[in-house]
């Protein structure tokens, strides 16, 4: 048996007004988007200097491409400890949960959707 803030809410998806988070979200889930706004939007030179470098490299980008793989995971590893961005993020996750409870439509889905229209 659910508790109820899992299982009810309009869709039967959970409350989407509540802000607690589970574990997963906390350790995996959160994390991961802040991987993902953080290579998409704040590393996005050093990722595109290690790209090249590895196109150029070839076999040999492990030993070629030190620097600008330390350039990166420098980069990554400053944001990814920021936080200011892990607050953001959290909030950003919080939002698309309660959108999905109230909705039941994933942010995916409604990606997909609006880049159809």
């Amino acid at each position: 048996m659910l508790p109820p803030s899992q299982s009810g809410g309009p869709k039967g998806l959970g409350d989407p007004d509540d802000k607690s988070l589970r574990k997963v979200e906390l350790e995996v889930l959160i994390p991961m988007k802040i991987r993902d706004k953080t290579k998409k939007e704040k590393c996005l030179e050093e990722g595109q200097a290690f790209t090249e470098c590895c196109k150029a490299s070839g076999f040999w980008m492990f030993l070629k491409c030190r620097p600008q793989t330390n350039a990166l995971n420098k980069c990554l590893e400053k944001w990814y400890n920021d936080e200011e961005m892990g607050k953001q993020c959290t909030e950003e996750y919080l939002q698309e949960r309660s959108e999905y409870r109230r909705t039941g439509i994933t942010a995916k889905q409604r990606k997909k959707e609006s880049v159809m229209f």
